[in-house]
């Protein structure tokens, strides 16, 4: 982007703010409007990227805890998904620190020139509008194409944002995948969104399984593409912990998850074929468990971490073949 293209994305963002014009999006200039009135950033600023010292970085990423190691497979598969065509993969922490990323060698002056680095900073208060950043703010999924960016700086990153969710659903995250590539399609972009979200999904999943080991985990009702939405059920059929996800489709808060809820009164609702929906639920968990062990009942009990007794007994309530 040129000097002139650079100053006709300042004065648009100087419009905005000035009530004078409207952004592409009522969210877009709710976002300019933060960075400019409630952060007081500058469109046109050349500041350098913040970034923390080695002992301040090492800090954050102690903070994050397990969630940073059970990361490191989604971040793998992601960026062999799209480190080859330019794009940097980035986990932050909840105040837009990175504490992680992947990117190829040969494009690592690129990153660390536009900033996407470990320990660079990239909150909506320090780097105004960005994919990270709002997304932390928004707590949704979201991209950031181009010239969405507040800084002029900024103005030629596409950014492809997805909030992660801790075990008690508090905004704990953010995975992002960003490129500064002026080639990039409207279709691929869409791709790497997806690709964003969906990854972001399979890190909640696996943390929440991680934080509930001694439970069991499943799915909620209508949640085939919700990976992430799951309950923790002790061997009480007891509901002791929910994502995110699960909180929302069902309606839960954490004052209602204060103490233990019977599975059966949150996800025990009658189908259609006279079943329901507690019993459908966990016969899939039985079942995935029972053909990952080969049929092992004793294994399988193992790995859903009960008794070899309460699995035959369930089996048997279930009527399931093994």
């Amino acid at each position: 982007m040129g000097r002139s293209s650079d100053t006709a994305h300042a004065d648009k963002v100087l419009d905005v703010l000035a009530g004078a014009e409207a952004a592409s999006s009522p969210a877009l200039a709710a976002s300019w409007r933060r960075s400019g009135r409630l952060h007081a950033l500058d469109p046109t600023s050349r500041a350098a990227s913040c970034r923390l010292s080695e002992p301040e970085i090492a800090g954050a990423q102690e903070r994050l805890g397990a969630l940073l190691r059970l990361a490191q497979s989604a971040l793998d598969r992601l960026f062999q998904s799209v480190g080859t065509v330019g794009c940097s993969v980035i986990l932050a922490d909840h105040n837009g620190v990175v504490v992680d990323r992947r990117g190829a060698r040969a494009d690592d002056a690129t990153f660390d020139a536009w900033g996407l680095w470990t320990g660079a900073v990239w909150s909506e208060k320090v780097e105004g509008t960005n994919g990270i950043g709002t997304c932390l703010v928004e707590k949704r999924p979201l991209t950031i194409d181009r010239d969405q960016h507040f800084f002029t700086r900024n103005s030629r990153l596409f950014c492809a944002t997805a909030p992660i969710f801790d075990a008690h659903g508090e905004l704990t995250a953010a995975l992002d995948v960003s490129s500064c590539r002026a080639d990039l399609t409207a279709a691929f972009s869409q791709l790497i969104a997806t690709a964003v979200a969906d990854a972001a999904r399979v890190i909640e999943a696996e943390n929440f399984r991680q934080a509930f080991a001694n439970a069991r985990i499943v799915l909620t009702p209508n949640s085939e593409r919700a990976i992430n939405s799951l309950l923790a059920v002790d061997g009480d059929d007891l509901v002791i912990g929910a994502t995110r996800a699960a909180r929302r489709a069902l309606g839960l808060t954490a004052e209602g998850l204060a103490r233990p809820v019977p599975a059966a009164d949150l996800i025990g609702r009658a189908r259609p074929d006279g079943g329901d929906e507690i019993s459908a639920a966990e016969r899939a968990v039985l079942l995935r468990a029972l053909a990952r062990s080969g049929g092992n009942v004793s294994k399988a009990a193992k790995d859903l971490n009960i008794s070899r007794a309460t699995l035959h007994r369930k089996i048997n309530q279930l009527g399931l073949r093994h």
